[in-house]
Parts: structure tokens; C-alpha cells; sequence
């Protein structure tokens, strides 16, 4: 394909009005928009307003009345139960309208929320689609958060009705998730008036009288519920994300741009055409599961991957393998952390050799820095362009990507490429400027953001402000670091608070990750800033190994000192690092070095409510005392 990266991102910056109401037209509309940008209310813009549409007509209805009826929308692949289901466009259709009218008997209206708190269920996207269906606010809770975080959720997004799992499934244990939702309401200041109960056969849930109903139960006294029309720029979904205050952010996403965007990045970002399948290897309790298992493919007309699994352990590292090969997957998008599972647990390939990926073409990676490492080792391994590319739950979609339906450019291992039509992005200093190519500043959006980024957050303008707008007047802050070289490839090093000084110098822990990442023996690690008495900031490495490893720890903890050092300087005063078994991480794949650092210089901290197992905390302070660090204050 001829590249037509350059034309097209010049042209989304130089006339993002005409660009997007190309795009839109993409997309059926009851009533055309008045106004592509609306920026009267500054910088609180918004897109396409006065327009009317509904998502759940976009992604579901218009495909069944197209010619699509009989396409598979949906395969649910889950090896934790040996279950694969697969739902026509025609099938999800009428799941969604007959569910959609069971929220509609107990009171849910257009406006109405309703909070999401289920496993990854193909009920799970059936729910999202309903409440999109009605005009109705969704907001999906990771299953199994605990109580308290789900407190504050409910009591910031006021739903009118629950729909929530019995149980989640995990390896080897079954995670109750109903106890953990009656605890949260019983505290809650905001009660629900009913909660809809998946029950899951591994472990059916004790009911409250009167407030809890079966699906079975709703679904059965239910009639089918037309589409609901809506303003483009009315919520379609609140997502939160978490606060420096430790409470919540509710990230708000509209209607209208955020249909336009999908259905144009499904195509021009990730070379998916209708009819195509699809894989997104995440959950509905992430801005992934959301954008690219629900609603991206959905309207775009593909056919979309819902797995319920782990990349090792469910049985084995060759999974991805086997769902690749039996549905005929063309592109996957899934974390880094994925694959460096995949690879400690399989180093030389072996269980790839047992499959077929003939029809896969591309994989995507995002979600935290995807060391160079391992995309090497992915593209030697599938012998496909692995493409590493960079978003946030706040943009909804990618902003730095290798838009592989414009034309893929020439890989740089360590960059997500080039920004995405749409985003004009900018490295600056503590001071609003634009730094110089190559060095390190705060990676910037310039405004107004593309459609289908946040608006504002739920009930709190001030507070959309003050967190992401303040700090550099006319952008959007992502609080993440970087640089762009000479030839506008951009690098997302690290968090803006992993940059670390040491002695006047500031570094990237990211940098030096990508070079402990690099030594043969080691499937990933992290890099930590920990409080030093001469220096301000020095670097501290841990190291997880690859499986059948067989030297002294010590021996392999010497030659990443070195590498670090021969690579990239004394400069760096990187001298410690220690091996552990695992380290710290959210359900989605993030490491949590921010409270790494904090236990390592005896500061306070709070377990993160997403943290996938918090007994790895007690194992990284063990590790970290040893080395004199994880001292009480």
C-alpha cells in the first residue's frame, strides 16, 4: 500500500472540520449535526452537535438491516470453562433489545446510569449494549474490585439499577463478586432500586428479597426495545480511572465522536475491513474492552474476539496460538505484559509451532511500554510487523500509532511511531515550550482533543481542569514523558513521576528498562527512582527471569549493572538491582512502580484496587529490605 500517512495527518490538523465530517458520514444518523467543533465554551469543546444517533443502532441494528444478519458479531472463547459461544449480528441484536427491555421495566430511562460489575461474559457486553440501546449511561466496574472502590463508584455515578455477575472465574479459584457488591451497597449513601443477577453456574449467588432479579428472570418478563435517539454529545459511558486524591475520576464519553473515531480507527489504525475478525485481548473493565472488544468492531462491522483466559496457565503459553488459528483471527491487540509471559514461559516458541497463524497479519501492542525486546522476540517468533502503539482511558483511542490502514511506516523498536490523524502532540518544558528533538519533556496534547476523547469528567468540570488542563495553558497534560527525534517518532518513556534526578541529571527509568530488558536471561523488570542522601534520586532495578534459568542470581545481576552502565553511562548510577519472582501488577498488565517507590523509601501507601495480587507487595518489600531499603520512617 502506498503510504498516505503524511497527507492525511496534515490534513486532520489543517482542517479538522472537514476531516471528521467526512469521517462521520461513516456513521447513520437520525439528524445531521449543526456543528462539526463547537468551541463556544471553551475548553469545554464539543463535537458534532445537534446531531442524533444511537451506538447500539450503529453497532448492531443497521448490519442486521444491511445485509450483515448472519455474520458472526461476537465469539466468546473461554478456556478457564471450555465454553465457545459465537452470536450473529442478528442474534447479539435481539439479546440486546429483549435485555435492553428488561432495564426498561425496571425504570431505566435515556439519561438513566446503570453500573456494570460482571466477568467477562459475553452478558457482560450484552449489558453495555442495552444501556447504549435505551439512551441509558453505563458505567462497567472491573469484576471483583473490592467494596469500597465500588462504593465510591456507585455513589459518584448514582445508578438507578446493578447488573452484576454472581461470581468471576480465574485459574484454579472462583472470585464471589456478589458479597462484594451487597457490602458496597449496604455502605453506599446511593442506593440502587434493583440489581440484576448474572448467576454463573460455578457459583449462584444468594438473592435479596426485592431488590435482586435473575437475568433469566428479567429477560423472560421482557419485550424488545427499539432505539432510543440521543444528542451526539450526550454520555454514552462514564469509565473511572483513578484520582491523586483517591477518588475516582469519571471519565465521561459521548456519543457522536466517539462512533466517528472508532469506526475510522478500526479501518485506518488497525487495517481491520468489515467482516474481518478481530481480537482485543482485555476486559470490558478497561477503556480497551470498551473501545475495541464492544464498540469499535461492533460498528465497524467486524466480527470481535471476547476471550476469557490468561496468555500462560490457561492450559498453557500456546493459547493465544490456538484462538489465533481456530477463528481465524487477522489482527490481536493485546499488552507487552502478555507476551513477556508468553515468552518467560516459552522462550524458544515451541507450543507456536503446533498452529496455524497463516490468516493473522498484525499485532498490536499498548496498555505500558513495550520494551524492544520483546517486540523482537514477537516479530522473530510470528514473523508479522508488531506494532507498539500509545492511549490512554481518557483519549478513548490511540494517539501515537502505526496506522497500518494509512500505510504501516518504517518500525523504530522503543516508539508507538507517529501521532494518529487527529492529535497534534508536542513534548514541552516546566514552561508551555517546545523542547528540542530528543530531549525529555511532558508528552502534550494541543487543543481542542479529537473526537472521542473525554469532554469532562462526570459532575466535575473544575476537576477536569485542574487535572489535565492547568499545567500547560492550551493542552492537554497526559502525564506521560517522552521525547520525538529528528524524524517526528515519538518515545513515551515513562509516567512524568518516573523521571527521575540524579544529580542534576534527569533520566528516564523507561531507558534504562529497555536495557535491562535486553539481557538474554531476563523476561521483564522494572526500574525505580529511590531516595538517596548525595545523589537526590538513584535507579534500582528488579529483574524476573526467564524460565530454566539455571546461574547464580548474582552473576546475572553484575552483567545488567554493566550493560547499564556500557550502554548508557556512568551518568545513570544504576548499581543496584535484584531478581524476584514476579512483580506488582493491575489486572490490566501495569506495573505499579509508584508504590514500588514508595515502599522502598518507607513512605505511606495505599494497595491500589486494581492490584492483581496484593501478597506480591509483601514479597517486593522482603527483597527490598534485604538491600537495606523498605525502612519505617
Amino acid at each position: 500500500m502506498t503510504n498516505r500517512y503524511d497527507e492525511v495527518y496534515r490534513r486532520s490538523l489543517d482542517d479538522p472540520e472537514g476531516f471528521w465530517a467526512e469521517a462521520a458520514r461513516d456513521i447513520d444518523w437520525y439528524e445531521p449535526w449543526d456543528k462539526v467543533l463547537d468551541d463556544s465554551n471553551a475548553p469545554f469543546y464539543r463535537w458534532f452537535t445537534g446531531g442524533v444517533v444511537n451506538t447500539c443502532y450503529n453497532a448492531l441494528d443497521r448490519h442486521v438491516d444491511g445485509g450483515r444478519a448472519d455474520q458472526t458479531a461476537l465469539i466468546y472463547d473461554s478456556p478457564i470453562t471450555g465454553k465457545i459461544e459465537k452470536f450473529s449480528y442478528r442474534e447479539l441484536r435481539d439479546q440486546v433489545a429483549v435485555f435492553a427491555g428488561a432495564l426498561r421495566n425496571l425504570g431505566v430511562e435515556k439519561g438513566d446510569r446503570v453500573l456494570i460489575y460482571m466477568s467477562l461474559s459475553p452478558q457482560a457486553a450484552i449489558a453495555m449494549l442495552a444501556c447504549a440501546r435505551l439512551g441509558a449511561i453505563h458505567s462497567v466496574v472491573f469484576g471483583g474490585f473490592a467494596a469500597n472502590e465500588l462504593t465510591t463508584r456507585i455513589n459518584d455515578a448514582k445508578p438507578k439499577v446493578i447488573v452484576a455477575s454472581s461470581c468471576g472465574i480465574e485459574p484454579g479459584r472462583i472470585v464471589a463478586y456478589k458479597p462484594l457488591l451487597d457490602q458496597a451497597i449496604e455502605v453506599a449513601t446511593e442506593k440502587p432500586t434493583h440489581c440484576i443477577i448474572h448467576q454463573r453456574e460455578q457459583q449462584v449467588a444468594d438473592m435479596v428479597l426485592g431488590r435482586d432479579i435473575d437475568w433469566n428472570d428479567a429477560v423472560a418478563n421482557a419485550e424488545p426495545a427499539e432505539c432510543v435517539p440521543v444528542a451526539a454529545t450526550d454520555p454514552l459511558y462514564i469509565i473511572y480511572t483513578s484520582g491523586t486524591t483517591g477518588v475516582p475520576k469519571g471519565v465521561v464519553r459521548d456519543n457522536g465522536g466517539h462512533m466517528v473515531v472508532l469506526k475510522w480507527s478500526m479501518k485506518n489504525v488497525y487495517g481491520i475491513d468489515p467482516g474481518d475478525v478481530w481480537w482485543a485481548a482485555s476486559d470490558v473493565g478497561w477503556v480497551v474492552g470498551h473501545s475495541y472488544i464492544v464498540y469499535g468492531p461492533l460498528v465497524h462491522g467486524a466480527t470481535s474476539v471476547l476471550f476469557e483466559g490468561k496468555p500462560v496457565g490457561t492450559p498453557d503459553p500456546g493459547v493465544y496460538w490456538r484462538v489465533i488459528e481456530e477463528h481465524g483471527v487477522k489482527a490481536m491487540f493485546t499488552a507487552p505484559t502478555a507476551f513477556r509471559a508468553i515468552k518467560r514461559d516459552d522462550p524458544k516458541g515451541e507450543y507456536l509451532k503446533k498452529y496455524d497463524l497463516s490468516k493473522f497479519e498484525t499485532l498490536f501492542l499498548a496498555g505500558e511500554r513495550a520494551d524492544p525486546d520483546t517486540i523482537q522476540w514477537a516479530e522473530d517468533k510470528l514473523k508479522v510487523p508488531v506494532l507498539d502503539h500509545w492511549w490512554q482511558t481518557e483519549t478513548g483511542w490511540p494517539a501515537l500509532a502505526n496506522c497500518v490502514g494509512l500505510g504501516t511506516l518504517p518500525v523504530k523498536h522503543g516508539s508507538p511511531t507517529k501521532p494518529v490523524p487527529g492529535y497534534d502532540i508536542q513534548v514541552l518544558d516546566e514552561n508551555c515550550n517546545r523542547v528540542a528533538a530528543g530531549d525529555i519533556g511532558a508528552i502534550s496534547v494541543k487543543l481542542p482533543l479529537p473526537p472521542g476523547c473525554l469532554p469532562t469528567l462526570w459532575h466535575n468540570d473544575d476537576g477536569y481542569i485542574s487535572s489535565y488542563l492547568s499545567e500547560f495553558p492550551g493542552f492537554y497534560k497526559t502525564a506521560d514523558a517522552g521525547y520525538e527525534d529528528e524524524n517526528g517518532y515519538f518515545y513515551v518513556m515513562s509516567r512524568t513521576d518516573d523521571i527521575i534526578n540524579v544529580a542534576g541529571h534527569r533520566l528516564s527509568t523507561g531507558g534504562m528498562e529497555e536495557v535491562v530488558a535486553s539481557h538474554q536471561d531476563v523476561a521483564e523488570c522494572a526500574v525505580i527512582g529511590v531516595a538517596d542522601a548525595l545523589k537526590g534520586q538513584v535507579p534500582l532495578g528488579f529483574a524476573v527471569l526467564n524460565a530454566g534459568v539455571n546461574r547464580p542470581e548474582y552473576e546475572i545481576c553484575v552483567e545488567i549493572v554493566q550493560l547499564v552502565r556500557d550502554t548508557i553511562g556512568p551518568v545513570a548510577a544504576f548499581k543496584i538491582v535484584t531478581v524476584v519472582a514476579r512483580l506488582p501488577k493491575t489486572r490490566s498488565g501495569k506495573v505499579l512502580r509508584g508504590t514500588m517507590r514508595k515502599i522502598a523509601d518507607g513512605e505511606s501507601f495505599k494497595i491500589p484496587a486494581t492490584i492483581d495480587d496484593p501478597v506480591i507487595l509483601d514479597e517486593i518489600s522482603d527483597a527490598l529490605k534485604e538491600l537495606g531499603y523498605a525502612k519505617e520512617k
